[in-house]
């Protein structure tokens, strides 16, 4: 068991090698971003295409509590109560089952103003007689016969709105006044093996159970059980080590759609799990402790990207990012990652949170507080590979598990929806990327900044740093996932210590987050200063890759130049909002009037413009209707001679992304001519891309 799986099991609960890789340009690319207010918010979820997790109903004003941990509940109880949760919730988030995180039982509930009413009974019963008008009725097995009937009976509660029960809870329940009719019975199936048991799944249910979700949850753990049910998601536990087990996985898998289907929960072995998910081009978003999905997923709300400082200036110094693990991991963010946030020195340095797209539907409450809480020095990237866990390349057993450009662009989409969603603009990739692939990720993911690569010195040479597409950078990490800071010192002493300052150089390392903190990277700083004073920088990723695309004469985003000047016509936000970096409602810049609504920027010398990118409204969580409709972009070198670089008539999309043939300008003026439906100019940001 490496330390990541271990990890995932105990504590997350408590210069440059140029690689030519082609890609057409875009003319004209508008990219639709779709929004998920559509439904009343009192009642029902829907699934709309291209979201991950259905949007839930907004949570009652109080829900029901029950602590499981306290009152030390079996596991076929909390089975029970899971079910129960998953079929309520379904309808409208009532129901709150404690499991106690590492972060503290109420610090979430408290941070989203979550009233719940706790059920002091200790007891399943009193929860499931409440709400048994809702319930169709009983899914009786026995886990005598093979722990893995409490998955099968959760598949079959899922489609049939009913709970699962062992004939021993079953009398309890009537006991207690519950009388719901068995309407399946599981008891009299004669298998034992888990194969023959997911076999039966796979044959008697799967037809019936969504294709979007399959959830892969060790039998006897609750957790995202009731995110399962509710979704009528098939339950799984199959070992892919075994060739039976792996096969039969295997069927579910292929039935899935790349781009469209997730796996959830984890694996019995971290690397064929993922490994065998990837190759069918899937990704997985481990959650086998988050609690109370159906709750949490609820809270549906835009995500609120916090203001990007701007980057330093480019010097010839040491720039060094630095990633904290284990991002991917939903249950991270919801417990272990909460604690680390919470430790003093946060703010004082630049860290690299890695944390999960997946966030924005499995949690945008959780999302919001990081974000609303962060520091300027808080930075916040993607775990690997992007929309969930993906391992492309599987360094420690020398196994590519996605083998072409081809097979990967559905999860690269799928990525880039997710990233621009959730405001990430890097990520790690576990553990190498071929050609094609840098070149689906360049195609496909044009929100990303840069992406790490992990090497894990498995081979007979250190992965050298790529750029894909002529735009974006893959730099390894080096090292990958250190046991501490003192590894990080120890790798790149020789070299911050023979730096001549002749040209800026620039290094990535990733740390598990369990083994260090905002303190211990303070402290490493401290440490690398002295071997080189006043030379070391350490940067938020997307400072990095920017300053690192400058520096080898590569576009990057020039509205995060120090000495950007935004000016515009009369609005009600200050100039500066149309190009902070954040979309977000409270950060966009507003003003009244159609076809006298301008925003000019001056980035002080000249520089050669290939790129655009506007985000109106609708990437702010409002309204598409107010989307920017008719607008220009020009160029000047001067500021009195203007020319037009690029028009766009009857827009209806969130976000315009646009090439454009390379020009020489000091000066970008975008004007509007036409704003949205209540005839007020909105722009959430401006993006302009150029090099020296």
């Amino acid at each position: 068991m490496t330390q990541r799986t271990l990890f995932r099991r105990c504590l997350a609960i408590a210069g440059v090698a140029l690689l030519s890789v082609s890609a057409a340009k875009a003319q004209g690319v508008n990219r639709h971003i779709p929004v998920d207010f559509s439904h009343p918010a009192d009642s029902g979820f829907c699934w709309p295409k291209g979201r991950i997790l259905p949007c839930f109903a907004t949570p009652a004003p109080q829900l029901d509590g029950l602590d499981m941990k306290q009152a030390k509940l079996t596991t076929e109880s909390k089975t029970a109560l899971l079910a129960l949760q998953g079929i309520v919730n379904r309808k409208r988030p009532r129901v709150f089952l404690f499991e106690h995180g590492s972060e503290g039982k109420y610090k979430w509930p408290r941070l989203l103003n979550l009233s719940i009413r706790e059920d002091e009974s200790a007891d399943c019963t009193g929860l499931i007689a409440k709400y048994q008008d809702e319930i169709a009725g009983i899914i009786l097995y026995d886990p005598a016969k093979s722990e893995h009937y409490f998955n099968l009976a959760s598949t079959a509660a899922g489609l049939k709105s009913a709970i699962p029960a062992t004939p021993a809870l079953y009398e309890r329940l009537k006991q207690a006044g519950v009388r719901l009719p068995v309407i399946e019975d599981l008891t009299r199936l004669p298998y034992t093996k888990a194969s023959e048991i997911y076999e039966y799944l796979y044959q008697h249910y799967w037809s019936r159970c969504t294709h979007r979700l399959l959830v892969s949850l060790p039998p006897q753990r609750g957790f995202v059980r009731d995110l399962a049910v509710a979704t009528g998601a098939a339950v799984v536990w199959l070992d892919a080590r075994k060739w039976q087990e792996g096969t039969v996985l295997r069927k579910f898998l292929k039935d899935m759609r790349p781009g469209e289907s997730l796996v959830t929960g984890w694996y019995a072995e971290e690397r064929s799990g993922i490994g065998l998910a990837t190759e069918y081009g899937l990704s997985t978003i481990p959650s086998d402790f988050y609690e109370n999905a159906t709750v949490y997923a609820g809270m549906r709300q835009p995500v609120k990207y916090p203001e990007v400082p701007k980057m330093p200036k480019l010097e010839n110094k040491i720039y060094l990012a630095i990633y904290l693990s284990d991002g991917d991991n939903v249950q991270y963010c919801q417990h272990a990652m909460s604690e680390l946030w919470d430790k003093a020195g946060r703010g004082g340095i630049p860290i690299n949170w890695t944390i999960s797209p997946g966030l924005a539907d499995f949690g945008p409450g959780l999302l919001n507080h990081y974000y609303s809480t962060a520091t300027p020095n808080d930075f916040f990237a993607s775990g690997p590979s992007g929309m969930g866990y993906s391992l492309i390349h599987d360094a420690h057993n020398y196994v590519w598990n996605a083998t072409s450009g081809t097979d990967f662009t559905p999860y690269a989409r799928l990525t880039q929806r997710y990233l621009e969603k959730s405001g990430l603009r890097a990520i790690t990739i576990w553990d190498e990327v071929s050609p094609e692939q840098m070149s689906a990720y360049a195609r496909e993911c044009r929100y990303l900044y840069g992406l790490t690569q992990q090497d894990w010195e498995r081979r007979p040479y250190k992965v050298p740093a790529y750029i894909g597409g002529q735009r974006l950078a893959f730099i390894p990490n080096l090292p990958c996932y250190a046991n501490g800071v003192d590894v990080i010192y120890s790798f790149w002493k020789d070299t911050i210590a023979s730096f001549d300052g002749s040209k800026p150089i620039f290094l990535s390392a990733q740390g598990e987050s369990w083994k260090m903190g905002p303190d211990n990277i303070v402290a490493l700083k401290k440490r690398l200063e002295e071997l080189s004073p006043d030379n070391i920088v350490i940067c938020r990723g997307d400072h990095f890759f920017n300053l690192y695309n400058r520096a080898n004469h590569l576009p990057f985003n020039l509205t995060l130049l120090p000495e950007l000047e935004v000016t515009s016509s009369p609005s009600a936000s200050a100039p500066s909002a149309a190009a902070d970096g954040s979309p977000s409602e409270e950060h966009a810049w507003v003003s009244k009037g159609d076809g006298e609504a301008w925003i000019k920027l001056d980035f002080k010398k000249e520089y050669l413009i290939s790129r655009y990118v506007v985000r109106h409204a609708g990437n702010a969580g409002l309204p598409e209707q107010l989307n920017t409709k008719d607008f220009f972009i020009e160029v000047s070198a001067d500021g009195k001679r203007w020319t037009c670089a690029d028009r766009q008539t009857d827009n209806k999309d969130a976000v315009t992304d646009v090439d454009l043939a390379p020009v020489k300008c000091r000066y970008v003026r975008l004007s509007v001519r036409h704003a949205g439906a209540d005839g007020t100019a909105r722009i959430g940001d401006i993006e302009v891309y150029g090099q020296e």
